[in-house]
């Protein structure tokens, strides 16, 4: 019997730029325009048509976003049975696209829920500027004169690295937020109640600083900065062309921080004043840093990705100084009084290597077509898998490990007011600090039906290991009469290794109601094991501990524009390095500091509610009442004997708590300008029974930012900020502030910008006092740090972008194409 069926294969594409048009509509009609069969194309525009009965048709090919397509008079027959229709080309609908209209930018701030966020890249001033300046204008942060940051009043949380921990942060978070440059900051997010996929540590909660992610094709950015207080130069190159992608990134910077001090403090000795200490000291020091990194991506198929991310980094931070120091008694004679040079140089680097593994498993659905069946009158149904809509399950194992040795150096000549010298000592303090991370991390997105509506479900559940090896070998030399002739002294001297392991898992549901109910819950479960070897003193520790941390967040949205949220989560901090060395600063005879090895992680509960709306004219408003109560809270407390001596440890106070207001908001008044604004109110309390020892007070912080645009390419700003100072366990600081002027204009097609920022010009200054109250002692201390700087800087992005949306997954060709499953192989027949 003669063959009277042919075929009809082909593919569709977008007639702009020639890319696939994935799951178009492909039907086949006779003359009259009854349908005959149809087909879904697959993720390459790809479609088969079989089992056509010989004659003419026409085909009919639609897609949500583009015109539809009628090819007519397309014929089969025993001459010309096999049709390959390939590109067939779709134009983008433009009455679509005319009806949408863009009506303003992104906000500077916004609320997503569980996070509020800070987008960097839309705030002009933080071109050449580092990663503190941009955390300055951050809701909910502070950062001090010396680039300290502190979370609603405290300095004990996590910052992240795009969701990631990095031991460039864990070491010195001044010092690594100083070398990231701010044009490189993508977003802040500020996440103050962590689900339970986040490891615990971080008692305030977690900071996640989110780089500028790259384009596909050859691309890259280059900076250059200089001013009278900062300058660095660098930039990133991008490679990436479909299964592979190549960036490299890399910068020098330079820093200068002029200040003085004076300090004055009484001994007190059964409640009398015994005698008076009065010092000054003054500094001017120059750091310098840089920084690399080789990042490797490649998707073995279009499910599967493995990456890999080499980085470095490395610098001198110097902190030389003079010192006068004169102790007398409290009758004004003088018991002590000399000069001090002194010269202390922290020579850190740091290498880190990230390998990773993600697997997509991609759910696909049937979607039946019929066909007929040759030589009879029924119709045979053909499956076509398509993806289902949603997101898929994705499985990632993610290693890591750092190695971060530092060298510390200083020394001390001590002379008479008539420069003769008395003393000298010189310090070398060898430190070590690896880390080994092993996390593996699963995700299942679903959906379930109740009698109401539909509601979506994502489970996730992990687990990790962390390996930590720290270690300290430090000696000190001495010359008693101020010649050359150094001798070793043992009993300042040490040598000590710490190991600390942390073992965790944890699950987590997020479930959305169609009513815009949210439900976060979860759990996490850690243990931690620590050994230490004090071969100095010839001790030991080891213990072990373990914490449950629960976490729950539940979130209502009315009328598409106001949020009602509470949450609750419990969070850890454990005592890190620079907590727990024993090393003993010598730098400044009459103020001592040092490490406390004996130290135990912090456990807080922390509460918290949270409303946000947008009104009229892009007016976004953000408000938040909580409550954070920290156990065994650690700070340092300061001790003076009756020489008058001061030794200042860390040591775990009873409780710490923090009751709070906060206040954000954003808007767009007219068009093409913004302005930000916010500050919080707080309640800070600490209290030790062991010392007999309490503090409370109110603190606050404002901060705003306005932003307008002009003649297209030139935009202005101005930004201020202000803190009322912190609340310590035996005193307090007064309040700093800063303000700013900042200017861009686009070039070279917008490509590129030349900026100018001045900050503080009506200041060369800012100044702050402190005080301190404790049985041993009372103290008034009085700083000053040269804020007022220029800066012009330089930004260029170069290179092709071929599209992209910045995520690290890319779109590649399949190696697993998707065809048609026949009823004989799981279809159905219908009669």
């Amino acid at each position: 019997m003669p063959q009277t069926f042919g075929k009809m294969a082909g593919s569709v594409v977008d007639s702009v730029n020639g890319q696939p048009v994935p799951f178009s509509s492909v039907a086949l009609m006779n003359p009259a325009g009854k349908l005959v069969m149809g087909a879904v194309a697959d993720e390459q525009g790809a479609f088969l048509l079989g089992q056509i009965p010989y004659g003419t048709y026409k085909l009919v090919i639609t897609s949500v976003g583009y015109q539809p397509k009628t090819l007519f008079n397309v014929s089969l027959s025993e001459r010309a049975n096999a049709l390959d229709l390939k590109g067939i080309r779709l134009r983008p609908d433009t009455k679509m696209l005319k009806e949408v209209t863009v009506t303003g930018q992104r906000a500077l701030i916004e609320d997503k829920g569980d996070r509020l966020v800070y987008n960097a890249e839309k705030d002009i001033s933080n071109v050449g500027g580092s990663a503190a300046d941009v955390l300055r204008k951050v809701p909910m942060l502070s950062v001090d004169l010396n680039g300290n940051v502190q979370l609603r009043g405290s300095g004990n949380f996590r910052i992240f690295l795009n969701g990631k921990p990095s031991a460039m942060m864990a070491r010195n978070q001044a010092d690594a937020l100083r070398q990231l440059p701010g044009s490189n900051i993508k977003s802040v997010e500020v996440i103050t109640s962590p689900g339970a996929k986040y490891d615990a540590e971080g008692t305030a909660g977690i900071i996640n600083i989110i780089t500028i992610k790259r384009w596909e094709g050859f691309n890259g950015s280059s900076y250059a900065s200089v001013g009278n207080l900062s300058r660095s130069i660098g930039g990133n190159v991008n490679v990436q062309e479909k299964k592979l992608g190549i960036s490299a990134t890399g910068g020098l910077y330079q820093y200068r921080s002029i200040g003085y001090s004076e300090a004055n403090r009484t001994t007190l000795v059964d409640g009398q004043p015994a005698n008076d200490l009065f010092q000054r000291s003054k500094y001017d020091n120059t750091g310098l840093g840089g920084n690399i990194g080789i990042n490797l991506d490649y998707d073995l198929d279009s499910t599967t990705r493995i990456n890999m991310w080499l980085s470095g980094w490395g610098g001198n931070s110097p902190f030389n100084s003079s010192l006068y120091s004169r102790l007398s008694t409290n009758n004004g004679s003088t018991l002590q009084e000399f000069k001090r040079a002194i010269d202390f140089n922290d020579f850190y680097r740091n290498g880190e290597v990230n390998l990773g593994y993600t697997k997509t498993f991609k759910r696909r659905q049937i979607v039946y077509t019929t066909i007929p069946i040759p030589n009879t009158q029924d119709l045979q149904a053909v499956g076509h898998y398509v993806p289902r809509k949603g997101p898929d399950p994705e499985f990632s194992v993610l290693a890591q490990y750092s190695h971060t040795p530092d060298r510390n150096y200083y020394t001390s000549d001590q002379f008479t007011l008539d420069d003769i010298a008395t003393y000298r000592e010189r310090s070398t303090n060898l430190s070590k600090f690896n880390e080994l991370t092993f996390q593996s991390d699963y995700t299942y997105p679903f959906q379930f039906r109740s009698w109401k509506d539909t509601t979506q479900a994502t489970l996730e559940v992990g687990a990790k290991a962390i390996m930590r090896d720290i270690g300290s070998d430090y000696t000190l030399d001495q010359a008693l009469d101020g010649s050359l002739n150094y001798v070793s002294d043992p009993t300042r001297s040490n040598k000590f290794d710490y190991a600390q392991q942390v073992l965790s898992g944890y699950t987590s549901l997020r479930l959305i109601r169609a009513n815009n109910w949210v439900l976060i819950t979860g759990a996490r479960l850690e243990h931690t094991f620590i050994g230490g070897n004090f071969v100095s003193t010839s001790t030991s520790v080891n213990r072990q501990y373990q914490n449950f941390i629960p976490n729950l967040s539940l979130s209502r949205k009315f009328k598409d524009k106001h949020t009602l949220r509470l949450s609750y989560t419990q969070r850890i901090t454990r005592p890190q390095v620079g907590f727990l060395n024993p090393y003993v600063n010598f730098s400044n005879p009459q103020n001592l500091v040092t490490g406390n090895p004996e130290l135990d992680p912090e456990l807080a509960h922390s509460s918290e509610l949270a409303y946000s709306t947008f009104i009229g004219k892009g007016i976004f408003v953000n408000t938040a009442v909580y409550l954070r109560q920290t156990n065994n809270a650690i700070e340092y407390v300061s001790t003076v004997n009756a020489s008058g001596v001061s030794i200042s440890r860390p040591q775990n106070i009873a409780r710490r708590s923090v009751s709070g207001l906060q206040i954000n908001t954003n808007a767009q008044p007219v068009k093409n300008m913004t302005v930000a604004g916010g500050g919080t109110l707080q309640r800070v309390s600490s209290y030790s029974p062991v010392l007999r020892q309490g503090n409370e007070g109110w603190i606050w912080d404002l901060s705003a930012t306005i932003s307008y645009r002009f003649l297209k390419t030139i935009t202005v700003q101005a930004n201020g900020n202000y803190s009322s100072g912190r609340i310590a366990l035996q005193g307090r600081s007064s309040g700093w502030y800063g303000y700013a002027f900042s200017a861009r204009k686009e070039i070279l097609n917008r490509r590129a910008s030349l900026n100018l920022s001045v900050n503080t010009p009506f200041n060369r200054v800012v100044r702050q006092k402190s005080v301190q109250d404790a049985p041993t002692f009372t103290s008034y201390a009085y700083s000053a740090n040269v804020t007022r700087s220029a800066l012009v800087s330089f930004y260029w992005q170069f290179g092709q972008n071929k599209g992209g949306n910045g995520k690290v997954s890319k779109k590649v060709n399949n190696d697993d194409k998707t065809g048609s499953t026949p009823a004989s192989q799981g279809g159905t027949t219908v009669k």
